[in-house]
């Protein structure tokens, strides 16, 4: 770990490595999605291939490719709690890695790059968080422009961050806070440093609009379709005496309801329903069968959607 890192991050994780493959292949239904973020992302290591692109087909570097070379390396994941945003951003990496050949380093955002509530210590903590980044980064790519190393700068949480300065309640520090994340992302766009940032939010209204302005990609989370819930199920309760047709019938019934206006997200499926059936089978020294996961999901109600308070 590079001096200047301990207590900014959470951790950091290099990319490739088996727990991530092992985690990458547990996302269901996102595959789509993984395709769109890593083809974006990967132009980050090497732009000579868009530049190269325009050149075949148009005889020269049409405008259009420069803009796009030109955009704030930003995502942001919005979407409810428990639908995937957090997992795709902490695994992207991993695919990265894979689609690129690159290594990959993770830097997720520590809580306490908030700061404890001194003045001026929030905004402190982030600008060093981007200046280690930088530092990281600033020789990363060679004189051809591309990189063989990138670094994604994970921002979990990102509203208490970066919320909209246009609320009139808002403190001087936390605005000082969100100018300090639009310097330290334009520092980034300005040098072409290879570092992606992700910004993940339950609220994405609540967003600063300069923040949302720069994103080169916004995607939207929303809680696992029917197609989606049975895809993740067979792959958990395979080898249990449930047929296709149950998992089927228990997809559906972790929908929308008469009941409930909420599915099951992916979390409520695989950290509490799913173990919840596995310990009442254990407990009960029976099988996994449809009497059993009824029974449970009958006492195991989706988590209800995320409303922030005073909204």
């Amino acid at each position: 770990m590079s001096e200047g890192i301990e207590g900014l991050f959470a951790r950091t994780e290099d990319f490739p490595n088996s727990h991530a493959a092992g985690r990458l292949a547990e996302l269901v239904g996102l595959d789509e999605i993984m395709e769109r973020l890593v083809a974006d992302a990967t132009i980050l290591l090497d732009p000579t291939v868009m530049t190269a692109w325009s050149t075949e087909v148009h005889g020269d570097v049409v405008p259009a490719v420069t803009a796009l070379l030109d955009r704030t390396p930003l995502f942001v994941f919005a979407g409810d709690v428990g639908v995937g945003k957090t997992e795709v951003a902490e695994v992207l990496g991993q695919a990265i890695a894979i689609h690129s050949g690159a290594d990959v380093t993770l830097y997720p955002l520590s809580l306490t790059a908030r700061g404890r509530g001194a003045v001026g210590e929030m905004t402190m903590l982030l600008t060093r968080a981007f200046d280690v980044v930088n530092r990281e980064y600033a020789r990363a790519r060679g004189r051809d422009g591309r990189a063989d190393s990138m670094g994604v700068l994970l921002i979990d949480e990102a509203d208490a961050l970066a919320q909209s300065r246009e609320l009139a309640q808002m403190h001087h520090e936390d605005r000082a806070g969100v100018n300090a994340v639009l310097r330290g992302i334009d520092n980034m766009r300005v040098a072409k440093l290879p570092v992606l940032t992700i910004l993940c939010t339950n609220r994405l209204d609540a967003l600063d609009p300069a923040i949302q302005r720069r994103a080169a990609a916004i995607e939207l989370f929303d809680r696992p379709t029917h197609e989606q819930r049975a895809a993740l199920l067979r792959r958990l309760l395979a080898g249990t005496a449930l047929t296709w047709a149950d998992i089927d019938a228990l997809a559906a019934a972790t929908g929308e309801s008469n009941s409930t206006s909420h599915s099951f997200t992916y979390s409520d499926l695989r950290q509490r329903l799913v173990p919840e059936i596995v310990l009442a089978a254990y407990r009960s020294k029976a099988k996994i069968d449809m009497v059993l996961a009824l029974d449970v999901l009958a006492r195991t109600p989706a988590t209800r959607a995320f409303v922030a308070t005073g909204s």
